[in-house]
């Protein structure tokens, strides 16, 4: 007769092998459910979508040759929503809104949850980790759109944490576009001031020289005084002639050569005086308040107050359309959903939590018996 195999037995080692399934797989997987289906509070959910959008608007100075096209740069779109995507992570923003409606009482309401709630005892750092576990951040980095989820024990709670939320980054936006406006029109700002400026000083400079020489427009002057002169030489020729015909018609004693003599004398002295003023004459004084030298002086001082006045004229164009190009390049918040109020919990999510709870029990469990299993057969 063939040999019957004896009956199996449950060895030591099977047995051990049960006990630690069940205290390894089984026994945390039933207390994360009944922890989270009865200790567990609720949680309400509050979402909030929005982007950075800027509207470029027309200019009334592009109608006079495209002064406001200056192609001042500034931040796109993209580069705004990462600075919000990063903004609504951080400590500032959690201080800020902890300041209005105090996160701590808001998160910490249920009476026992360990494990989901937050202890009010805890610092700002605390916070600002739990905080990110409670506000859940979608961001396509292509589009630009960034989309909230707000966790809280009472959709009231979320919803209102939402909006502050919102509220704070259309702030942030506000102060970076500001930010923007002043380092476009800071520079043409500098330059107007010192055009201003440099056209007052050469304004003080000629009416300083106005009051010192008396003389309005020296250009004019000189004009007067020029047409005196080509008078007083047309006179002398005129006298020369005269002297001339006398002598060749009249004795040497006649009395109108001595008369004519002596008008000759004075016209001359007059010439040269009129030539020493425009520093002609070679006169042997000296002073530096000849025609030629005021007129140097007065030349000098037109020609850098033209300057200055054609300066300042660029500078308030070119700062005009700098405030211009700035104030047309606006940007703004673009909420595609407002913060909405939830009807019922759908956090947390206790059936996928057991799951996953027993899932990686098992996985742990499975790796520790394929352990034990290959030292054993090593032996």
């Amino acid at each position: 007769m063939p040999a019957v195999a004896p009956a199996a037995t449950a060895r030591l080692r099977h047995h051990g092998i049960l006990a630690s399934f069940l205290g390894i797989v089984v026994a945390p997987t039933l207390a994360a459910s009944l922890y989270l289906f009865a200790v567990a509070d609720d949680q309400y959910t509050s979402t909030v979508g929005f982007s950075v959008r800027s509207e470029d608007m027309s200019s009334a100075l592009d109608l006079l040759g495209g002064l406001g096209s200056l192609g001042l740069s500034g931040t796109g779109e993209a580069s705004d929503s990462d600075i919000l995507y990063q903004f609504i992570q951080s400590q500032e923003l959690v201080q800020r809104i902890d300041a209005t409606v105090d996160l701590r009482a808001i998160y910490s309401k249920p009476a026992f949850d360990p494990v989901f709630a937050f202890d009010p005892d805890r610092g700002i750092e605390d916070l600002v980790e739990y905080w990110q576990d409670m506000v859940r951040i979608s961001y396509d980095s292509t589009t630009g759109l960034l989309e909230l989820r707000v966790h809280a024990f009472d959709p009231k709670d979320a919803q209102t944490v939402a909006q502050l939320i919102l509220d704070e980054s259309t702030r942030m936006i506000n102060d970076l576009s500001a930010i923007a406006r002043a380092d476009a029109t800071r520079y043409a700002k500098e330059e107007l001031d010192k055009s201003i400026e440099r056209l007052r000083d050469q304004r003080v400079a000629l009416t300083e020289f106005r009051s010192r020489t008396q003389i309005v427009d020296p250009k004019a002057d000189i004009q007067g005084q020029m047409g005196l002169l080509n008078t007083l030489q047309q006179q002398l020729a005129a006298t020369s002639i005269d002297i001339n015909l006398l002598r060749q018609t009249t004795q040497p004693n006649d009395p109108r050569i001595a008369q004519n003599e002596r008008r000759i004398a004075v016209i001359e002295e007059l010439i040269q005086r009129e030539r020493e003023k425009f520093g002609m004459g070679g006169g042997a004084d000296g002073k530096e308040s000849d025609y030629s030298t005021l007129v140097g002086e007065y030349e000098r001082l037109s020609v850098d107050l033209e300057f200055a006045e054609k300066a300042y004229v660029a500078a308030l164009t070119n700062y005009d359309a700098a405030v211009a190009e700035a104030q047309r390049m606006s940007r703004y918040i673009a909420a595609y959903v407002r913060p909405t109020l939830a009807e019922e919990s759908l956090y947390p999510q206790r059936g996928l939590l057991s799951l996953l709870t027993g899932g990686l029990a098992l996985l742990v469990w499975s790796i520790g018996l394929l352990i034990y299993y290959s030292v054993r057969d090593r032996r």
